[in-house]
């Protein structure tokens, strides 16, 4: 086995507070919920984080209730039809954290600079409207080949980035399902990319149903069956809806820390 697997706890202490911490999947799937409770039973959780997600869900909304996050960078925040993420939408409300307005493209845009190592990506999207009057710091420049007014996207960083696969074999390579969202882009992004696996195999099957990210994609690769639950993670097993209304149930009733110790010790 490489040296790249790691225990979870390991793996939870390379977010450090102020860090930029990105999370892998899309909505209610593939979410690295296991490795969110990792870092909540950190003797002293992470704080300050600025929280970069696609689209933010139920893990998300944990860090945020837990009051680990200070800034959100997301295109979407919510439980898809089991309605809003309550402690974002009650800290939003109050004003008890920032939030960035983005959209799907000034997201990738952001990345792509990154990766591409420049300061901006531009593009015609938020022309005509009042997006970029809600981020001063998103600019405009003239395309020198075509005369023409562009956005230019700043890039995005990224401290840590954590997706939750299939499988990794003992080389450290991973495999994720077709269901991407942004996961192999934040491979690129992110200064440490951490991979929580359902198993560790001797070989990964190559599969029309499975992407592989290549060792020495990810930095780090713990080994957590069930990692993603209560969210989906397809083929192996579906959301788990009933657990997901509990959440909500016990946050709309004031239970949230309730909620929390419960989630923190199973």
């Amino acid at each position: 086995m490489t040296d790249v697997y790691v225990s979870l706890e390991e793996a939870a202490a390379a977010v450090q507070d102020g860090a930029t911490l990105a999370l892998g999947g899309m909505t209610l799937y593939r979410r690295p919920v296991r490795y969110v409770a990792a870092l909540l039973k950190r003797q002293r959780p992470p704080r300050d984080l600025n929280l970069l997600s696609f689209t933010g869900g139920i893990e998300s909304d944990l860090l945020v209730g837990a009051g680990c996050v200070s800034r959100v960078r997301s295109a979407y925040f919510g439980l898809e039809a089991f309605g809003l993420a309550p402690m974002f939408t009650q800290q939003a409300q109050g004003d008890a954290i920032d939030v960035m307005e983005e959209t799907e493209t000034s997201i990738v845009m952001g990345i792509r600079a990154q990766v591409a190592g420049v300061g901006f990506m531009p593009s015609r999207a938020w022309l005509g409207t009042d997006l970029p009057d809600l981020r001063p710091d998103v600019k405009t420049v003239r395309d020198p080949y075509r005369d023409e007014e562009l956005v230019a996207f700043p890039a995005i960083t990224c401290d840590v980035a954590v997706i939750h696969g299939l499988a990794g074999d003992r080389h450290g390579n991973v495999m994720i399902n077709n269901n991407l969202g942004i996961d192999m882009e934040l491979v690129y992004l992110a200064d440490i990319v951490i991979a929580t696996v359902e198993r560790v195999v001797d070989e990964l099957e190559r599969s029309t149903d499975g992407v592989i990210i290549p060792q020495p994609g990810c930095d780090m690769v713990v080994e957590a069956p069930g990692g993603a639950a209560p969210t989906s993670c397809y083929p192996l097993y579906p959301v788990n809806g009933e657990e997901i209304l509990r959440y909500t149930e016990a946050c709309n009733a004031g239970r949230f820390q309730e909620y929390l110790k419960q989630f923190t010790q199973s």
